[in-house]
């Protein structure tokens, strides 16, 4: 089996603003990256952590790019990560995913996430953002309730 992370957990993860989320989502983080289950990450995922993490309007006290980059890297370097992206049917699988919604706004990012995981078969995210459950192929799973 396999399953992705959306960025919001590991946004959770180093912001100590919030201590009961951000301990929880350490403590989800710290099981799930020592099991030997593929994670499937795409680089839009990663790229948001960087973008998300280190923005001062964002977080009082965001993470230097070097501390971002730095904590994608250890990700990458774990063994059962793979890293995915849009494949030359990504228009096909986009539709298939945005098909009977009003994706638009904000929601566009997700349909994005959701038709890359779609393309590569990936059934599970692990996500704080219910907006997942639009799409009837993901099983969502929310590690901070």
């Amino acid at each position: 089996m396999s399953y992705s992370i959306d960025v919001n957990i590991f946004v959770y993860a180093s912001n100590p603003a919030d201590k009961d989320y951000q301990q929880q989502a350490i403590s989800f983080l710290d099981e799930k990256l020592n099991e030997s289950e593929l994670l499937f990450l795409p680089w839009m995922t990663l790229m948001s952590y960087q973008r998300i993490i280190t923005h001062p309007s964002v977080f009082p006290l965001p993470l230097t790019p070097q501390e971002a980059w730095k904590n994608i890297q250890d990700l990458l370097a774990l063994p059962q990560v793979r890293i995915i992206g849009e494949e030359d049917d990504f228009a096909h699988h986009f539709l298939q995913t945005t098909s009977g919604l009003h994706v638009r706004g904000n929601l566009v990012s997700d349909a994005h996430l959701a038709a890359i995981l779609r393309q590569h078969g990936v059934k599970t995210i692990y996500s704080a953002d219910s907006d997942f459950r639009k799409y009837d192929f993901l099983k969502v799973i929310n590690p901070l309730k």
